[in-house]
């Protein structure tokens, strides 16, 4: 299976993406990462209203492999949280950058997107062209 990075995220050492949208932010896992877990039997997310530390555990995901923590790409306040994620984790291996997204944040500094990884960027570091 081709990995994808869609070109309107921009994406975090630690494997997480953040995709702009009206002044809040998606947060989401990487198809990258997510191939690298196999199969997700458990996705654990902050309430709405937590806030977010930049480079801080904000939840953890648990695969038939392993568990890893999940570091915040940006700080800010949680808007909303994708239940769905939550109730079927499956969901993000299936649609990663569309269903599968994680969290809504309201980034305490926008600027700061800028200082992560364009896709071009990413897919080199992770050895997918």
């Amino acid at each position: 299976m081709a990995l994808s990075f869609p070109d309107d995220c921009r994406y975090a050492d630690s494997h997480e993406y953040v995709r702009p949208e009206d002044g809040l932010v998606r947060i989401g896992l990487s198809a990258f990462a997510i191939d690298q877990l196999g199969d997700i039997v458990f996705v654990e997310l902050p309430e709405v209203g937590a806030a977010l530390q930049e480079g801080s555990s904000f939840g953890s995901v648990e695969s038939v492999k392993a568990v890893e923590d999940l570091l915040a790409p940006i700080g800010g306040t949680v808007e909303a949280r994708n239940e769905a994620v939550l109730a079927s984790p499956e969901e993000l291996q299936n649609d990663p950058y569309g269903e599968g997204w994680l969290l809504v944040v309201r980034p305490a500094a926008p600027e700061r997107i800028e200082a992560l990884m364009d896709a071009a960027t990413y897919r080199s570091r992770v050895g997918s062209a």
